[in-house]
């Protein structure tokens, strides 16, 4: 839905990166309907990639029971909706994320609750 402003306004965002006391990241777990929305993370640029994976989603996504399930070698990531191909071994910012970016990814095999998204 689009917003027609009846006056200009101009004033700072409020959700600027300088606000935040790292780049804020959302991840979203594909066809894993107990959540229900991407979460946001404030995470350090500096973050290798493959920490995300095996320090950082652990604590966010861990309780689900098919966490421990994930071969991590055959996740398929996106960004912004397009196919993406993450290097564990380097950074978030080398691997292109930036404050606000978008990320989702998809665990072949594993839909939701006993199948629940097939």
């Amino acid at each position: 839905m689009s917003v027609v402003a009846l006056k200009p306004y101009k004033f700072p965002a409020r959700d600027a990166r300088e606000n935040f006391p790292a780049p804020l990241l959302f991840i979203g777990w594909e066809d894993h309907l107990l959540f229900a929305a991407p979460v946001a993370l404030p995470l350090p640029s500096d973050t290798l990639f493959g920490a995300l994976c095996t320090q950082v989603l652990p604590g966010t996504y861990g309780y689900h029971p098919d966490f421990s399930k994930i071969d991590w070698s055959q996740v398929q990531w996106f960004k912004s909706g397009q196919p993406w191909h993450p290097d564990p071994a380097k950074s978030l910012a080398e691997n292109g994320l930036t404050h606000k970016d978008v990320i989702r990814f998809r665990t072949p095999g594993l839909n939701g609750l006993s199948g629940s998204c097939n």
